[in-house]
């Protein structure tokens, strides 16, 4: 494919360390986190705040400190001017990647030269909630949701029409079910990946996308939800964290952290323009809905609308 001036290209990208639940990033702000990254990824690749087009950010969350607008908030706190527009974008786990997807859209149809966009959560911070009482000094208790994980003060409705509001845990045991994968598969897949990251970080390959970030009493600057020497032995040794002689564990499962990143985006012409080379470029990109149950299938078919 030969190179066109509106292809969308990418001319930086940072990230603050990711921090377990409770932990080193606990202290911050969602949007700080996220203020923090769009900062440090400008002054990366000494792109001018006066040539940024538009903010767009991805949040899962949106019920807590993220709320109102996080990629607008972040974009101020940053220091950005207030002539730079800023959005949120939600779609749950792939919320960030549908801000890089929101943004590549945006400079192939010509709306925009440059994008900042990105992703932020905190885990950690979200708050519970409530409803509101449809009358004043109610009796009796009231229910608080927490917002950290999986769906919350449901429409009923929603369960009629058989969509279940049950945990990404759980879908992923439907999934195991579903497909025929097993423990010791999802397992050796834990182990793997735990040691692919291990060795990629004894080889540096991190330190250059990190961007450490203090929480007020200490600078973070390392994962820390990772668990090199994650053995298949060791993880064999979990229980199921879902289910009753289930497959997911709290170590072959997606951990619950708390972090942020962005990326430059641009259109070539406009790399070129401020003398800049692209570190890659966004072909493309498609989404695709299946049943809830089974969340974790959706890039099957997702990838198939673009080959």
């Amino acid at each position: 494919m030969s190179a066109h001036p509106r292809d969308a290209v990418i001319l930086g990208y940072v990230r603050t360390p990711f921090g377990r639940y409770g932990g080193g990033l606990a202290p911050i702000r969602p949007d700080d986190l996220a203020s923090h990254v769009i900062r440090a990824v400008l002054e990366r690749t000494d792109v001018a705040d006066a040539d940024i087009d538009e903010v767009v950010f991805g949040a899962a969350n949106q019920s807590g400190e993220d709320n109102r607008n996080v990629g607008r908030m972040a974009s101020l706190l940053a220091g950005l001017p207030e002539t730079v527009p800023g959005v949120t974008l939600n779609r749950l786990c792939g919320s960030g990647l549908e801000a890089v997807n929101d943004a590549a859209r945006r400079i192939r149809a010509g709306e925009a030269d440059v994008v900042v966009a990105g992703g932020v959560e905190s885990m950690t911070r979200a708050p519970l909630v409530t409803l509101k009482p449809s009358e004043a000094f109610p009796r009796g208790e009231r229910v608080l949701a927490d917002t950290t994980l999986g769906w919350r003060l449901v429409n009923p409705r929603m369960i009629d029409l058989g969509y279940h509001p049950i945990s990404l845990g759980e879908t992923a045991e439907n999934v195991s079910v579903k497909e025929h994968v097993g423990r010791a598969e999802q397992d050796s897949y834990a182990a793997r990946s735990q040691d692919r990251y291990a060795r990629a970080k004894a080889e540096g390959f991190f330190a250059g996308e990190i961007q450490p970030v203090h929480n007020g009493k200490e600078l973070i600057s390392e994962d820390e939800h990772p668990r090199p020497g994650s053995s298949i032995d060791k993880l064999g040794k979990l229980k199921p964290a879902f289910k009753e002689n289930g497959t997911v564990t709290a170590g072959n499962s997606s951990g619950i952290n708390d972090g942020a990143a962005a990326l430059v985006i641009a259109a070539r012409e406009k790399a070129r323009a401020l003398g800049l080379r692209p570190l890659g470029r966004i072909v493309a990109s498609a989404s695709a809905g299946v049943h809830p149950d089974y969340m974790g299938l959706g890039p099957i078919p997702a990838v198939r609308k673009l080959v």
